[in-house]
């Protein structure tokens, strides 16, 4: 295998060489345009890339938007991926329409398309690999029913309602709230585009307007954490906090009893999935449709537990 080299660019994209497996001697480039860079969730994504991508002797590159609002931003990311012959590409989207021109000229072109975290609206994308939302988001539903003891009033705040991630955790939470506990009310699902701050003017926005809430959902890392910030800002006390995917400052808000519990994803697992079907698929082998790369709550109580210890970030 060549020693690792890293191409200095827009967003510090990580490249991986080594000889190529599929195609005698020539370098196999497999680019991976994210929903954005600066959460611990997706530096989680990168290295689960970068191990398969040193695995299988492919050459990577991974970079994503400043924040996960600049939909045209990632367009033109992947514009610029595309316009780079790779011979795959991963991509997760922010906006589950958006990009489908660009992957159908992919798909003209014989490149194979792999999607993760976040879909699109296309059968185009052989494989998308993914945690379960709808499923998570329900669990994360059933922690707070348990929670506030079956009946109240809860609100979400939400990264997006553009792509598929966004819509799927709304979705999830709120459905399963209303097919189980019809003594809790979702009193209104607002959107931070999982920004911290934006979040956190948000969070205290309802709290203002519902100074009887029982509890709030976060959908994302940035949602939880304004989420958390909010309500330490405002001083209200004895709200359910459930949150989504990790990071030091969830992490620490278990850990302090600020936050309830969260829903963690299998970040690692999600980039060294996309790599590896990519390479499958270059390969002539089947992928399946979807990847299934798991989910878990914690708390307090299991936050140490090896299983969940393993799936954590900072």
């Amino acid at each position: 295998m060549f020693s690792r080299r890293f191409i200095l660019g827009a967003l510090s994209a990580v490249t991986l060489a080594g000889p190529a497996s599929m195609a005698a001697a020539e370098e196999v480039y497999i680019p991976l345009v994210s929903k954005g860079f600066q959460h611990q969730f997706w530096q989680a994504v990168k290295s689960g890339a970068e191990q398969a991508a040193d695995e299988f002797d492919v050459t990577i590159t991974f970079e994503g938007p400043d924040n996960e609002t600049m939909v045209d931003r990632q367009i033109d990311m992947l514009a610029a991926a595309l316009a780079n012959n790779p011979k795959a590409i991963g991509f997760a989207a922010l906006d589950s329409q958006a990009a489908i021109p660009l992957l159908k000229q992919a798909n003209e072109k014989g490149i194979p398309i792999i999607a993760f975290d976040s879909g699109v609206d296309s059968d185009i994308p052989l494989s998308t690999a993914t945690t379960d939302n709808l499923a998570a988001a329900g669990l994360a539903a059933d922690k707070m029913a348990e929670k506030i003891g079956g009946k109240g009033k809860v609100a979400v705040v939400a990264h997006d309602q553009t792509s598929r991630t966004g819509i799927d955790r709304r979705d999830g939470f709120v459905n399963r709230m209303a097919e189980k506990y019809p003594d809790i009310e979702v009193v209104t699902v607002q959107y931070g585009q999982g920004d911290h701050l934006k979040s956190t003017e948000v969070t205290k926005a309802i709290l203002t307007a519902n100074p009887d809430l029982n509890g709030i959902f976060g959908t994302n890392e940035g949602s939880a954490i304004g989420v958390v910030n909010g309500v330490q800002e405002l001083g209200t006390e004895g709200l359910v906090i459930i949150g989504y995917d990790s990071g030091k400052a969830q992490k620490d808000a278990i850990k302090s009893g600020l936050m309830a519990g969260a829903i963690t994803q299998n970040p690692v697992g999600i980039g060294y999935e996309t790599v590896k079907a990519a390479v499958a698929a270059l390969n002539g082998e089947e992928v399946p449709g979807l990847i299934d790369t798991g989910f878990y709550y914690y708390d307090a109580s299991n936050i140490d537990d090896p299983k969940i210890a393993a799936v954590l970030y900072d």
